[in-house]
Protein backbone atom coordinates (compact mmCIF):
# COMPACT_ATOMS: atom_id res chain seq x y z
CA UNK A 1 0.00 0.00 0.00
CA UNK A 2 1.26 3.40 -0.98
CA UNK A 3 1.81 5.46 2.06
CA UNK A 4 -0.50 8.51 2.55
CA UNK A 5 0.79 12.21 1.71
CA UNK A 6 0.89 14.07 5.37
CA UNK A 7 -0.48 16.93 4.07
CA UNK A 8 -4.55 16.54 3.45
CA UNK A 9 -7.27 18.50 1.65
CA UNK A 10 -11.07 19.12 1.26
CA UNK A 11 -11.68 19.46 -2.53
CA UNK A 12 -15.29 20.79 -3.28
CA UNK A 13 -16.89 21.58 -6.96
CA UNK A 14 -14.23 19.22 -7.46
CA UNK A 15 -15.52 18.68 -11.46
CA UNK A 16 -12.43 16.36 -12.36
CA UNK A 17 -10.30 16.62 -9.90
CA UNK A 18 -7.92 19.37 -11.57
CA UNK A 19 -6.82 21.38 -8.12
CA UNK A 20 -5.95 17.67 -6.72
CA UNK A 21 -3.61 16.85 -9.92
CA UNK A 22 -1.58 20.41 -9.46
CA UNK A 23 -1.55 19.73 -5.49
CA UNK A 24 0.36 16.73 -6.53
CA UNK A 25 1.78 13.65 -4.92
CA UNK A 26 2.79 15.56 -1.87
CA UNK A 27 -1.15 16.15 -1.00
CA UNK A 28 -3.90 13.50 -0.09
CA UNK A 29 -7.21 14.03 -0.91
CA UNK A 30 -9.88 12.95 2.25
CA UNK A 31 -13.00 14.28 0.49
CA UNK A 32 -13.96 15.28 -2.85
CA UNK A 33 -17.22 16.71 -4.18
CA UNK A 34 -19.44 17.61 -7.54
CA UNK A 35 -23.08 17.07 -8.25
CA UNK A 36 -22.35 16.98 -12.17
CA UNK A 37 -22.94 13.32 -13.39
CA UNK A 38 -20.05 13.73 -16.12
CA UNK A 39 -17.66 15.48 -13.92
CA UNK A 40 -18.48 12.88 -11.15
CA UNK A 41 -17.33 10.06 -13.83
CA UNK A 42 -14.18 11.78 -14.68
CA UNK A 43 -13.11 11.86 -11.86
CA UNK A 44 -13.56 8.38 -10.86
CA UNK A 45 -12.51 7.30 -14.03
CA UNK A 46 -9.02 9.21 -12.90
CA UNK A 47 -8.75 8.64 -9.47
CA UNK A 48 -8.57 4.73 -8.40
CA UNK A 49 -9.09 5.91 -4.85
CA UNK A 50 -11.88 7.75 -5.49
CA UNK A 51 -14.52 5.14 -4.05
CA UNK A 52 -12.89 6.08 -0.98
CA UNK A 53 -13.61 9.35 -0.70
CA UNK A 54 -15.41 10.99 -3.30
CA UNK A 55 -19.12 12.50 -3.00
CA UNK A 56 -21.50 12.93 -5.54
CA UNK A 57 -24.51 15.43 -5.21
CA UNK A 58 -24.87 18.89 -3.77
CA UNK A 59 -23.26 20.61 -1.76
CA UNK A 60 -26.15 21.42 0.57
CA UNK A 61 -27.20 17.91 1.09
CA UNK A 62 -23.37 17.31 2.77
CA UNK A 63 -23.18 16.83 6.86
CA UNK A 64 -19.87 18.77 8.40
CA UNK A 65 -19.71 14.80 10.57
CA UNK A 66 -19.51 12.99 7.30
CA UNK A 67 -16.08 15.40 6.44
CA UNK A 68 -12.83 14.38 7.80
CA UNK A 69 -10.44 16.88 9.35
CA UNK A 70 -7.75 18.22 6.88
CA UNK A 71 -4.84 21.34 6.88
CA UNK A 72 -6.61 22.85 4.05
CA UNK A 73 -10.29 23.39 1.85
CA UNK A 74 -10.37 24.00 -1.54
CA UNK A 75 -13.16 25.52 -3.19
CA UNK A 76 -13.82 26.13 -7.27
CA UNK A 77 -17.35 27.51 -6.59
CA UNK A 78 -19.33 27.40 -9.99
CA UNK A 79 -18.32 30.21 -11.49
CA UNK A 80 -20.69 31.45 -13.87
CA UNK A 81 -22.82 34.57 -12.15
CA UNK A 82 -19.26 36.09 -11.47
CA UNK A 83 -18.06 35.23 -15.44
CA UNK A 84 -18.54 38.80 -18.30
CA UNK A 85 -19.97 35.53 -20.34
CA UNK A 86 -22.91 35.08 -17.37
CA UNK A 87 -25.68 36.97 -15.78
CA UNK A 88 -23.44 38.46 -13.15
CA UNK A 89 -26.08 37.79 -10.64
CA UNK A 90 -23.17 37.94 -7.71
CA UNK A 91 -22.86 35.56 -4.43
CA UNK A 92 -26.96 35.89 -4.79
CA UNK A 93 -26.93 34.08 -7.95
CA UNK A 94 -28.54 30.54 -8.30
CA UNK A 95 -25.19 28.55 -9.09
CA UNK A 96 -22.65 30.69 -7.21
CA UNK A 97 -24.60 30.20 -4.02
CA UNK A 98 -23.18 27.03 -3.84
CA UNK A 99 -20.12 28.57 -2.47
CA UNK A 100 -22.45 29.00 0.91
CA UNK A 101 -23.07 25.44 0.89
CA UNK A 102 -19.57 24.82 0.79
CA UNK A 103 -19.26 27.95 3.77
CA UNK A 104 -21.73 26.40 6.05
CA UNK A 105 -19.92 23.73 6.37
CA UNK A 106 -16.59 25.39 7.27
CA UNK A 107 -18.24 27.17 9.82
CA UNK A 108 -19.31 24.08 10.92
CA UNK A 109 -16.63 22.36 11.35
CA UNK A 110 -14.69 25.17 12.53
CA UNK A 111 -17.45 25.19 15.84
CA UNK A 112 -16.14 21.53 16.09
CA UNK A 113 -12.80 23.02 16.97
CA UNK A 114 -11.70 20.93 13.71
CA UNK A 115 -11.63 23.68 10.88
CA UNK A 116 -9.00 23.55 8.09
CA UNK A 117 -6.73 26.49 8.86
CA UNK A 118 -6.10 26.93 5.20
CA UNK A 119 -8.35 27.96 2.79
CA UNK A 120 -8.63 28.18 -1.01
CA UNK A 121 -11.38 29.90 -3.24
CA UNK A 122 -10.90 29.91 -6.56
CA UNK A 123 -12.72 31.89 -9.16
CA UNK A 124 -13.10 33.73 -12.40
CA UNK A 125 -11.69 37.85 -11.91
CA UNK A 126 -14.98 39.11 -12.50
CA UNK A 127 -15.14 37.89 -8.26
CA UNK A 128 -13.57 41.28 -7.32
CA UNK A 129 -16.11 43.38 -8.99
CA UNK A 130 -18.95 41.26 -9.02
CA UNK A 131 -22.06 44.13 -8.18
CA UNK A 132 -19.06 47.07 -7.56
CA UNK A 133 -17.15 44.83 -5.17
CA UNK A 134 -20.10 44.17 -2.98
CA UNK A 135 -19.77 40.45 -3.44
CA UNK A 136 -15.63 40.44 -3.13
CA UNK A 137 -16.65 42.13 0.34
CA UNK A 138 -19.02 39.34 1.53
CA UNK A 139 -16.47 36.71 0.65
CA UNK A 140 -13.69 38.45 2.83
CA UNK A 141 -16.73 39.33 5.76
CA UNK A 142 -17.14 35.93 5.61
CA UNK A 143 -13.76 34.72 6.14
CA UNK A 144 -12.75 37.37 8.42
CA UNK A 145 -15.77 36.05 10.66
CA UNK A 146 -14.30 32.60 11.45
CA UNK A 147 -10.69 34.44 12.01
CA UNK A 148 -9.02 33.98 9.09
CA UNK A 149 -6.98 36.65 7.09
CA UNK A 150 -6.62 36.35 3.45
CA UNK A 151 -5.43 38.02 0.51
CA UNK A 152 -6.36 37.52 -3.48
CA UNK A 153 -3.78 36.89 -6.28
CA UNK A 154 -4.81 37.10 -10.01
CA UNK A 155 -2.82 34.40 -12.06
CA UNK A 156 -3.10 33.76 -16.00
CA UNK A 157 -2.59 30.30 -17.24
CA UNK A 158 -1.00 32.00 -19.47
CA UNK A 159 2.12 31.91 -17.67
CA UNK A 160 2.17 28.34 -17.34
CA UNK A 161 0.54 26.50 -20.80
CA UNK A 162 -0.79 28.59 -24.19
CA UNK A 163 -3.82 29.63 -23.02
CA UNK A 164 -5.60 33.37 -21.74
CA UNK A 165 -6.94 32.05 -18.74
CA UNK A 166 -6.78 34.45 -15.40
CA UNK A 167 -8.16 33.41 -12.27
CA UNK A 168 -8.41 34.71 -8.58
CA UNK A 169 -7.20 32.62 -5.32
CA UNK A 170 -8.55 33.97 -2.38
CA UNK A 171 -5.81 32.05 -0.35
CA UNK A 172 -7.23 32.70 3.80
CA UNK A 173 -5.79 31.54 6.40
CA UNK A 174 -5.39 31.69 10.24
CA UNK A 175 -1.40 30.22 10.78
CA UNK A 176 1.28 33.13 11.03
CA UNK A 177 2.25 34.22 7.38
CA UNK A 178 4.24 37.52 7.67
CA UNK A 179 6.92 35.15 6.15
CA UNK A 180 5.20 34.86 2.76
CA UNK A 181 4.13 38.16 2.10
CA UNK A 182 5.89 40.87 0.02
CA UNK A 183 5.73 41.87 -3.61
CA UNK A 184 3.88 39.89 -6.37
CA UNK A 185 3.47 40.31 -10.13
CA UNK A 186 -0.29 38.71 -9.41
CA UNK A 187 -1.25 41.57 -7.05
CA UNK A 188 -2.80 43.27 -10.35
CA UNK A 189 -4.65 46.05 -10.48
CA UNK A 190 -7.89 44.69 -10.21
CA UNK A 191 -6.62 42.94 -7.11
CA UNK A 192 -5.20 46.35 -5.61
CA UNK A 193 -8.43 47.93 -6.68
CA UNK A 194 -11.26 45.27 -4.78
CA UNK A 195 -8.83 45.67 -1.78
CA UNK A 196 -8.71 49.70 -1.79
CA UNK A 197 -13.20 49.35 -2.27
CA UNK A 198 -12.86 46.84 1.44
CA UNK A 199 -13.57 48.57 4.40
CA UNK A 200 -10.83 49.48 6.40
CA UNK A 201 -11.99 46.49 9.54
CA UNK A 202 -11.32 44.01 6.74
CA UNK A 203 -8.34 45.75 4.91
CA UNK A 204 -6.81 45.29 8.28
CA UNK A 205 -7.49 41.20 7.83
CA UNK A 206 -5.53 41.47 4.26
CA UNK A 207 -2.49 39.72 3.59
CA UNK A 208 -0.51 40.95 0.38
CA UNK A 209 0.87 37.44 -0.76
CA UNK A 210 4.54 37.30 -2.19
CA UNK A 211 3.71 34.84 -4.80
CA UNK A 212 7.04 35.20 -7.41
CA UNK A 213 6.43 34.96 -11.16
CA UNK A 214 7.04 31.44 -12.73
CA UNK A 215 10.07 31.20 -15.84
CA UNK A 216 8.98 32.23 -19.35
CA UNK A 217 6.66 29.16 -20.91
CA UNK A 218 8.27 28.18 -23.69
CA UNK A 219 5.26 26.19 -25.80
CA UNK A 220 2.93 28.17 -27.82
CA UNK A 221 -0.49 26.86 -29.60
CA UNK A 222 1.20 25.10 -32.49
CA UNK A 223 2.97 22.54 -30.13
CA UNK A 224 0.03 21.13 -28.19
CA UNK A 225 -1.68 20.76 -31.58
CA UNK A 226 -2.83 17.38 -33.08
CA UNK A 227 -0.75 16.26 -36.41
CA UNK A 228 -2.84 17.62 -39.35
CA UNK A 229 -3.16 14.40 -40.90
CA UNK A 230 -5.28 13.25 -37.81
CA UNK A 231 -7.25 16.23 -37.65
CA UNK A 232 -10.97 16.70 -38.71
CA UNK A 233 -11.26 19.97 -40.86
CA UNK A 234 -14.27 22.31 -41.75
CA UNK A 235 -15.54 22.46 -45.28
CA UNK A 236 -13.89 24.78 -47.11
CA UNK A 237 -17.25 26.63 -47.06
CA UNK A 238 -17.29 27.02 -43.22
CA UNK A 239 -13.77 28.38 -43.74
CA UNK A 240 -15.03 30.89 -46.04
CA UNK A 241 -18.11 31.74 -43.40
CA UNK A 242 -15.51 32.41 -41.08
CA UNK A 243 -13.54 34.63 -42.72
CA UNK A 244 -16.20 36.75 -43.90
CA UNK A 245 -17.60 37.92 -40.30
CA UNK A 246 -14.14 38.87 -39.38
CA UNK A 247 -13.84 43.00 -39.31
CA UNK A 248 -10.81 44.35 -41.62
CA UNK A 249 -8.21 44.70 -39.01
CA UNK A 250 -8.38 41.02 -38.08
CA UNK A 251 -8.90 39.72 -41.99
CA UNK A 252 -5.63 41.59 -42.61
CA UNK A 253 -3.98 39.82 -40.03
CA UNK A 254 -5.22 36.58 -42.02
CA UNK A 255 -3.91 38.02 -45.89
CA UNK A 256 -0.48 39.16 -43.64
CA UNK A 257 0.36 35.53 -43.23
CA UNK A 258 -1.40 34.06 -46.21
CA UNK A 259 1.36 36.23 -48.20
CA UNK A 260 4.36 34.90 -46.49
CA UNK A 261 3.43 31.31 -46.98
CA UNK A 262 4.80 30.22 -43.54
CA UNK A 263 2.90 27.80 -41.26
CA UNK A 264 0.50 30.18 -38.76
CA UNK A 265 -1.65 29.15 -36.16
CA UNK A 266 -4.26 31.07 -35.17
CA UNK A 267 -7.36 31.20 -32.14
CA UNK A 268 -10.84 32.04 -33.48
CA UNK A 269 -13.72 33.29 -31.16
CA UNK A 270 -16.94 34.07 -31.97
CA UNK A 271 -18.89 37.17 -30.74
CA UNK A 272 -21.22 39.51 -30.63
CA UNK A 273 -20.10 43.24 -31.28
CA UNK A 274 -22.51 45.84 -31.85
CA UNK A 275 -25.35 43.61 -32.61
CA UNK A 276 -23.22 41.73 -35.01
CA UNK A 277 -21.68 38.34 -34.92
CA UNK A 278 -18.09 38.74 -35.41
CA UNK A 279 -14.97 36.49 -35.45
CA UNK A 280 -11.59 37.83 -34.21
CA UNK A 281 -8.25 35.82 -34.41
CA UNK A 282 -5.33 35.90 -32.57
CA UNK A 283 -1.61 34.70 -33.73
CA UNK A 284 0.18 35.58 -30.68
CA UNK A 285 0.83 31.81 -29.55
CA UNK A 286 -1.79 31.58 -27.24
CA UNK A 287 -5.46 30.40 -27.65
CA UNK A 288 -8.00 31.90 -25.92
CA UNK A 289 -10.51 30.99 -22.11
CA UNK A 290 -11.36 27.43 -23.03
CA UNK A 291 -14.73 27.46 -22.10
CA UNK A 292 -17.87 24.89 -21.90
CA UNK A 293 -20.06 24.43 -24.86
CA UNK A 294 -22.82 25.93 -22.63
CA UNK A 295 -20.80 29.10 -21.85
CA UNK A 296 -21.70 32.65 -23.47
CA UNK A 297 -19.19 32.56 -26.48
CA UNK A 298 -18.94 29.74 -29.23
CA UNK A 299 -16.58 26.91 -28.97
CA UNK A 300 -13.16 27.99 -30.26
CA UNK A 301 -12.08 27.72 -33.98
CA UNK A 302 -8.34 27.20 -34.92
CA UNK A 303 -6.93 28.85 -37.91
CA UNK A 304 -4.49 26.98 -39.60
CA UNK A 305 -2.35 28.85 -42.88
CA UNK A 306 0.12 27.14 -44.04
CA UNK A 307 1.76 27.57 -47.45
CA UNK A 308 -0.76 30.39 -48.50
CA UNK A 309 -3.84 27.61 -47.59
CA UNK A 310 -6.29 28.55 -45.08
CA UNK A 311 -7.92 25.77 -43.08
CA UNK A 312 -10.13 25.84 -40.09
CA UNK A 313 -11.31 23.31 -37.36
CA UNK A 314 -12.84 22.87 -34.01
CA UNK A 315 -10.14 22.76 -30.92
CA UNK A 316 -10.57 18.86 -29.94
CA UNK A 317 -11.27 17.96 -25.92
CA UNK A 318 -7.96 16.36 -25.74
CA UNK A 319 -5.79 19.58 -27.34
CA UNK A 320 -8.26 21.39 -24.51
CA UNK A 321 -6.81 19.33 -21.99
CA UNK A 322 -3.41 20.04 -22.87
CA UNK A 323 -3.68 23.87 -22.99
CA UNK A 324 -5.50 23.04 -19.45
CA UNK A 325 -1.86 21.75 -18.45
CA UNK A 326 -3.31 18.41 -18.06
CA UNK A 327 -1.01 14.85 -19.19
CA UNK A 328 -1.87 13.26 -22.18
CA UNK A 329 -2.89 10.12 -19.56
CA UNK A 330 -6.04 12.08 -18.21
CA UNK A 331 -9.34 10.12 -19.19
CA UNK A 332 -11.61 12.56 -20.64
CA UNK A 333 -15.30 11.47 -21.36
CA UNK A 334 -15.79 9.83 -24.48
CA UNK A 335 -17.66 12.69 -26.36
CA UNK A 336 -16.58 15.85 -27.81
CA UNK A 337 -19.54 17.75 -25.49
CA UNK A 338 -18.58 16.10 -22.73
CA UNK A 339 -15.28 16.33 -22.69
CA UNK A 340 -14.81 20.33 -23.69
CA UNK A 341 -17.75 20.55 -20.46
CA UNK A 342 -15.05 19.03 -18.36
CA UNK A 343 -12.12 20.81 -19.38
CA UNK A 344 -14.03 24.05 -19.80
CA UNK A 345 -14.88 23.76 -16.27
CA UNK A 346 -11.50 23.49 -14.66
CA UNK A 347 -8.41 24.84 -12.84
CA UNK A 348 -5.23 24.88 -14.36
CA UNK A 349 -3.16 22.26 -12.60
CA UNK A 350 0.15 24.04 -13.44
CA UNK A 351 -1.00 27.05 -11.94
CA UNK A 352 -1.99 25.06 -8.73
CA UNK A 353 1.06 22.96 -8.77
CA UNK A 354 2.57 27.02 -8.59
CA UNK A 355 0.43 28.02 -5.94
CA UNK A 356 1.26 24.82 -3.59
CA UNK A 357 4.92 24.90 -4.31
CA UNK A 358 5.74 28.76 -3.41
CA UNK A 359 2.80 29.25 -0.74
CA UNK A 360 0.53 26.62 0.54
CA UNK A 361 3.58 23.52 0.98
CA UNK A 362 5.56 26.40 3.76
CA UNK A 363 1.81 27.83 5.40
CA UNK A 364 0.92 24.26 5.73
CA UNK A 365 3.89 22.71 6.89
CA UNK A 366 4.33 25.56 9.35
CA UNK A 367 5.27 23.99 12.58
CA UNK A 368 3.58 27.17 14.36
CA UNK A 369 0.06 26.69 15.54
CA UNK A 370 -3.03 28.16 14.31
CA UNK A 371 -3.75 31.49 15.61
CA UNK A 372 -7.19 29.72 16.14
CA UNK A 373 -6.05 27.49 18.47
CA UNK A 374 -4.21 30.53 20.75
Amino acid sequence: MTRKASRTFLEFFAGGGMARIGLGDGWSCAFANDFDPVKAATYRANFADAAEHFHEGDVWAIESQTLPTTDLAWASSPCQDFSLAGARAGLSGGRSSAFFGFWRLMQALNAQQRGPDTIIVENVVGLLTSHEGRDFTALCQALTGEGYRFGALEVDASRFTPQSRPRVFVVATRKPADALSGPSPFQTRAVKAAYDRLPEDLQAGWIWWGLDAPPARNTDLAAILEPDADARWSSPEKTRALLALMAPAHRAAVDLRVRTGERAVGSVFKRMRAGEQRAEVRFDGLAGCLRTPRGGSSRQTLLVIDQGQIRSRLISPREGARLMGLPDGYALPGSQTAGLHVIGDGVAPPVVRWLAERLLEPLVDSKSASLAAE
